[in-house]
């Protein structure tokens, strides 16, 4: 789960392990990041994820509702963070999955910069730019395997 600052917007992403998305959540940006994620996890709980099982987050989002949150819809809560000993960059473990969707997401021209009018049509558009994507995968492997 992550958020990008886009031209007065964030965007809250609920990303499986191959970076897809599962859930989206775009808010004004001067909505603080835990409470945009609490929105993000309540609608993940009325989709009834019950397939998820573990949730990493960012340090950012270490918040006692998270863990409340977490034991209503039956998913295992870690916190991915810096450790105090490394100074500089470091590539965070689970973070960089998250990250790589927000990358994904900015190569539509739609979604590089935020020219909705309403949080809903941005969210549509991630929707939208996300089956485009997993098609376009689909295609390309669908076509190794045919011409094999």
């Amino acid at each position: 789960m992550g958020e990008k600052k886009v031209n007065g917007r964030k965007r809250h992403l609920l990303v499986d392990v191959l970076g897809l998305v599962i859930i989206a959540f775009v808010s004004p940006a001067n909505l603080a990041d835990p409470v945009g994620g609490k929105r993000l996890f309540w609608r993940a709980i009325a989709k009834g994820l019950l397939r998820l099982q573990k949730v990493w987050t960012d340090s950012i989002y270490d918040v006692p509702w998270l863990h409340k949150l977490a034991k209503i819809g039956g998913w295992q809560v870690e916190v991915v963070k810096h450790s105090a000993s490394v100074k500089g960059f470091v590539v965070l473990p689970r973070r960089w999955v998250v990250e790589r969707t927000f990358a994904w997401l900015g190569r539509f021209r739609r979604l590089s910069k935020e020219y909705e009018v309403l949080p809903a049509s941005s969210e549509a558009f991630i929707y939208i730019a996300m089956i485009r994507l997993m098609l376009k995968r689909l295609a390309r492997s669908a076509h190794s395997v045919s011409s094999c």
